[in-house]
């Protein structure tokens, strides 16, 4: 099935809105169109909903979001959120005359949001916003810029916006939400010239400022205040930040949409944890999910992507996520929550059990093995042992797994014993199995690894079926419909049921403009299966296959209608830019497209598959295994041999050549 066509056809087909530039990508407003993209910080987050609406005018509006600021009652949910609209910004006066109109003329992403507008013949408005990377506010920059020949003069209006929460309907009392500008006054421009203030959007306690008040009431005080040099310091730190990500974990492919989405992946997973009570908490986002971790999104999507990043944030919050899951091992061997919410303070476990054990020590094994420490791997192994243990309770006399449900939630049908919690559970075993091994317990490794084998040979035996005409995989038994998850025993190697399961997905049952359906016969799409097919077709060996649609989807999740990260789902939550989804994408390149699997502390099998078309692609300044490498890999042009050259920081390259068809082993 490798396909011998262009690898760019389908992405061609796309219409771009967006075009890209260094760092990041543009839209020129030439007609009507709104969109919104999220952006974090340690303390706070923002989804920012931006366009031009049918008039040509800014529509604008901030929702932020502070996951440490918590109402009642204190569950999943509970964020502090406000939305600021457009009205929340100085009025602008000319010569005295109220300046009315707002017409964007580009918008620009590169980690900070701009937007530029035009509110007369001469006079500029430049919007930049960026939330801080560490305090619980939001900046957004105004610089004036005078295009005219002629002095121009304008007055800026104060800004003192100001709410106070229901002391009853927030766990610390009341909260002061505040929207201000740190300057007001006059502003005289000379012909070409430029001229910056700062709003702030921040949200305290309202004792807190009492305090800072020395007993006074909680009316409008400048003693909290974001100074002007703090907001205009925000914006340097922002950008340092995006700048210190781009120096990790760098791809280098001809194609630069790849690229660019892969920076944006990065920047989405890394940005989104937040430093609560309970530690440093990865949170997925969307208006809804923060300070809070879950199973399949932290545990299992995003945990195992961060030790490839090296980001210390990253990799803290993920010891911290499965510290927090160790603590609820049990001895009855009761389910694992779903979730732990509230800083780590409460559960959800409203699904039952989703397979969450085999969540957890499939992400906490392949994470183990990534972050190249024993001593980590060590302190891992209660949680993953005790996983392993509570799967093989759960087996059947099939000699599969049960579980309540899987990651929907029961938003689709999943059966009683379903082949995403198996295919998770067989990947575990595999991966707890180099662990022990990589710990020098042979026997051990061993034992698993015969696990893994017996459970590989149940999950054909009693998944394996022709299911609307192809030879694939039924989701659970009595399933009828394909379901996008036929795609995982890809992704873990099983390839028994190949042809027919990479019929299925590429099909127009599966397949839509979106990426692949949740079930065939439903619109629905969840970007995760997306990007698990994506990594099993590549693991399929069928590279210019899945290139050409991972080409597709990423041209249109980074240049079209909504831009410019992975996004959860739809029709539910109106395609959230969820954090954990943009750890998948990066997962397919790093697993999918470089074919990387851990198997040691410093060990590692290598496949990197490169398309047909393309002479040569490297993946930069790779963290995993303790170690900081990069792997380039060229086409040569004699024989279907591929040299790949392996270079560890402080050392002389390595040169290697492969045949293309089995992985090889690497040890650094």
């Amino acid at each position: 099935m490798q396909a011998n066509s262009d690898i760019n056809s389908l992405a061609n087909s796309l219409t771009d809105r967006w075009q890209l530039q260094p760092g990041g990508i543009r839209w020129q407003v030439k007609d009507a169109h709104q969109d919104h993209l999220e952006f974090s910080g340690e303390q706070l987050s923002a989804i920012i909903y931006y366009g031009a609406d049918n008039k040509g005018e800014l529509v604008l509006k901030r929702k932020v979001v502070w996951p440490l600021l918590r109402t009642v009652p204190n569950d999943t949910h509970a964020s502090l959120i406000h939305e600021f609209d457009l009205t929340v910004s100085p009025a602008l006066r000319l010569n005295g005359e109220l300046l009315q109109s707002e017409r964007p003329e580009w918008v620009q992403y590169n980690g900070l949001l701009t937007i530029h507008s035009k509110l007369n013949a001469d006079l500029s408005l430049q919007r930049t916003l960026a939330p801080s990377p560490t305090a619980a506010f939001m900046v957004e920059q105004h610089t004036l810029t005078n295009h005219g020949r002629e002095v121009l003069t304008v007055q800026v209006a104060p800004l003192q916006y100001q709410q106070q929460t229901d002391a009853a309907k927030g766990v610390d009392g009341s909260y002061l939400i505040r929207g201000h500008s740190d300057f007001a006054g006059d502003l005289t421009l000379q012909p070409g010239e430029s001229k910056s203030y700062q709003l702030s959007f921040s949200a305290l306690r309202a004792k807190d400022l009492v305090s800072a008040n020395t007993g006074t009431d909680a009316s409008y005080s400048t003693s909290t205040e974001i100074s002007p040099q703090q907001a205009a310091d925000t914006l340097l730190q922002r950008k340092l930040y995006v700048a210190s990500l781009a120096q990790k974990l760098q791809l280098e492919t001809p194609d630069p949409v790849l690229n660019q989405m892969f920076e944006f992946a990065k920047l989405r997973a890394a940005e989104s944890i937040y430093r609560t009570k309970g530690g440093l908490l990865h949170g997925p986002g969307g208006g809804r999910y923060y300070a809070a971790i879950w199973a399949n999104d932290q545990a299992e999507y995003v945990n195992p992507f961060f030790p490839f990043l090296g980001d210390a944030n990253g990799n803290e919050s993920a010891q911290v996520s499965f510290g927090h899951f160790a603590r609820f091992m049990n001895p009855e061997f009761k389910a694992l929550p779903s979730s732990i919410i509230a800083e780590g303070l409460d559960i959800w476990n409203g699904a039952g059990d989703r397979g969450d054990c085999a969540m957890v020590a499939y992400g906490a094994s392949r994470y183990a093995l990534a972050a190249g420490s024993p001593q980590q791997a060590q302190q891992l192994l209660p949680l993953i042992n005790w996983c392993l243990a509570y799967n093989e309770r759960q087996t059947t006399k099939d000699g599969v797994i049960a579980s309540d449900s899987d990651e929907l939630e029961n938003r689709f049908p999943a059966g009683k014993v379903n082949l995403s919690t198996n295919l998770l559970a067989y990947g575990a075993l595999v991966s707890a199995g180099h662990l022990y091994q990589a710990l020098g317990d042979d026997s051990k490794g061993a034992l698993l690894q015969a696990r893994a084998a017996t459970l590989r040979t149940a999950i054909h035996q009693y998944f394996a079926a022709d299911v609307e005409g192809f030879a694939t995989y039924r989701y659970y038994d009595g399933n009828t419909k394909l379901r996008a998850w036929i795609a995982l025993p890809l992704v873990m190697g099983l390839n028994e049921q190949k042809a027919g399961t990479l019929a299925a997905l590429l099909s127009p049952a599966l397949w839509s403009e979106n990426g692949i359906y949740t079930e065939s016969g439903d619109k629905t799409f969840w970007d995760r299966a997306t990007l698990y097919a994506f990594r099993g077709i590549f693991a399929a060996g069928e590279t210019d296959t899945a290139m050409k649609y991972l080409k597709y989807y990423s041209r249109k999740r980074l240049l079209g209608e909504h831009v410019p990260f992975a996004v959860e789902a739809w029709p539910e939550g109106d395609q959230r830019h969820l954090s954990a989804e943009s750890g998948l994408y990066a997962r397919v390149i790093t697993e999918g497209l470089f074919g990387i699997e851990p198997t040691g502390f410093d060990r590692f099998t290598l496949a990197p598959r490169l398309p047909t078309s393309w002479n040569s692609m490297c993946l930069r300044h790779i963290r995993a295994f303790a170690s900081n490498f990069d792997l380039c890999v060229q086409k040569q042009n004699v024989g279907a041999l591929y040299l790949i050259e392996l270079t560890e920081q402080g050392q002389a390259s390595r040169q290697l050549l492969w045949d293309g068809v089995s992985p090889l082993e690497i040890q650094l």
